[in-house]
């Protein structure tokens, strides 16, 4: 039996009544979560370029178009909607697939849901599913994959994607292998293009093919569902021979569910790179507790982990992207400010003269105390050299998550994050109703249930002549 037949039996394989409290708990906060970050997202550029470009968005569809008016086919919303839950950099993570799992999960399943009669516990199950998927195959490749310089959000959760939707439609166990073959060869993504809109292209784009694999499939197109295992296939192409463990891949299914927080899931407090975030609360635990300013500070080391690093050193973010993805300006903003927060990633908040300065008092290093293939993945330290010789450190071996395995965020942190991020795109009358439904995302009678309330009067980019 192919890999991406004993994947497939394993997508089938899980009933909703196996879902435990925690996942179901976790799956409400990823509704939640990712519709909000996406609504704010909504606002950016890179997703409205994507809806100038012709063709685009132009056939109807029941699929919304979210915070617009507009409905299109499944795949292209999916496309503009993908782009837009990742266009902040402010979706979830999950540590062990190295990437951001609700993104390739959330816009797919509510564009494929409209119109089908999809209830909300269908798309409970789907996304479950979808994010095991994701988990499992990085269990298996990573950190290779991850290293090389894959973007896992893409090259992995183009799976989760099509692991949720061939779930959601109820596609059997073979034309799911296919669906998984053919998708192998659409995986694409490099890291190479963090900090650019191209990141958040990575998740439309990805999406977009996912369920165009699902669907191509349920018609009958072939692919070769020996595709992981083939010696020019997706393991020994994208990792290389001896790299990966089909082994970690196929094992322990839902024992127990990677969404109960073996993954590591993770809602994020602040709007950047996750790869940021243990040293920004460091950073803040300091201010706080030593009521630091920056007139204080003569020089600062960040010493997060070393695979932090890579994506994030950066002291000279020239535009809010890059800035979301700058260690330096993170902390930075984390002293002057006493936050992170969206406004600081708008306009021209990169060039603010003052966080310039202090900037350059930044030194990025890996830690070496931090050991590369160790279990603890996201810690940090920061010292904090004083002008008066005082040194201050703070220091966690791993950050403490906002998800299942670390810390859940409350009723009110959630709301708080979601209606900053929603109502930056909805009229305010329907963001708290929007919010409701989510947070009981399993009893919804429908998907359109839910998309009506994100829908707006707004019309959609004009594309260029």
């Amino acid at each position: 039996m192919t890999l991406a037949h004993q994947i497939a039996e394993r997508i089938h394989a899980l009933r909703y009544e196996d879902i435990t409290p925690t996942s179901r708990e976790w799956t409400r906060h990823a509704f939640i979560d990712t519709i909000g970050c996406a609504l704010a997202g909504m606002a950016e550029e890179a997703p409205n370029i994507v809806l100038r470009i012709p063709g685009v968005a132009q056939g109807p569809g029941p699929a919304l178009i979210w915070a617009t008016n507009t409905r299109t086919s499944a795949m292209d919303a999916t496309l503009v909607n993908g782009v837009a839950s990742h266009a902040l950099d402010y979706d979830d993570v999950a540590g062990v697939m190295g990437g951001h799992p609700s993104a390739m999960l959330v816009p797919p399943l509510l564009a494929l849901a409209e119109g089908t009669g999809a209830t909300g516990r269908d798309l409970a199950l789907a996304y479950v599913v979808g994010f095991e998927t994701e988990c499992r195959i990085a269990r298996g490749v990573h950190f290779h994959h991850y290293d090389k310089g894959w973007h896992p959000t893409a090259t992995l959760g183009i799976f989760g994607t099509v692991a949720a939707c061939a779930r959601l439609l109820r596609l059997d166990i073979d034309t799911t292998a296919v669906a998984l073959g053919m998708a192998a060869s659409f995986a694409s993504g490099l890291k190479s293009n963090f900090g650019t809109m191209t990141k958040p292209l990575h998740v439309g784009h990805g999406t977009r093919n996912g369920i165009f694999a699902v669907l191509m499939a349920q018609a009958g197109y072939t692919a070769n569902p020996a595709t992981f295992e083939h010696k020019q296939g997706f393991l020994d192409v994208f990792n290389g021979p001896g790299t990966y463990d089909t082994a970690k891949i196929l094992a322990n299914w839902y024992a127990p569910l990677e969404t109960d927080g073996p993954a590591e899931p993770n809602l994020k407090p602040y709007p950047c790179c996750g790869s940021t975030h243990a040293s920004i609360g460091r950073m803040l635990e300091l201010t706080r507790t030593h009521d630091l300013r920056p007139g204080d500070v003569a020089r600062i080391e960040v010493m997060p982990h070393a695979r932090r690093l890579p994506h994030t050193d950066n002291p000279d973010p020239r535009n809010p992207l890059a800035a979301k993805f700058s260690i330096q300006y993170c902390v930075a903003r984390a002293l002057a400010d006493r936050a992170v927060k969206l406004v600081h990633f708008e306009g021209d908040a990169h060039l603010d003269p003052d966080i310039r300065t202090l900037m350059q008092r930044v030194e990025a290093k890996p830690n070496p105390d931090m050991p590369l293939d160790g279990a603890l993945q996201w810690g940090a330290e920061v010292v904090v050299h004083l002008k008066d010789g005082r040194r201050l450190a703070s220091r966690e071996d791993d950050y403490k998550s906002r998800g299942p395995a670390g810390i859940p965020m409350t009723h009110d942190e959630l709301w708080t994050k979601f209606s900053d991020c929603a109502g930056r795109a909805l009229p305010a009358a329907q963001v708290a109703p929007l919010f409701e439904k989510l947070a009981a995302i399993e009893t919804v009678p429908s998907a359109d249930a839910v998309t009506a309330l994100m829908q707006t009067q707004a019309p959609r980019a004009k594309a260029a002549e």
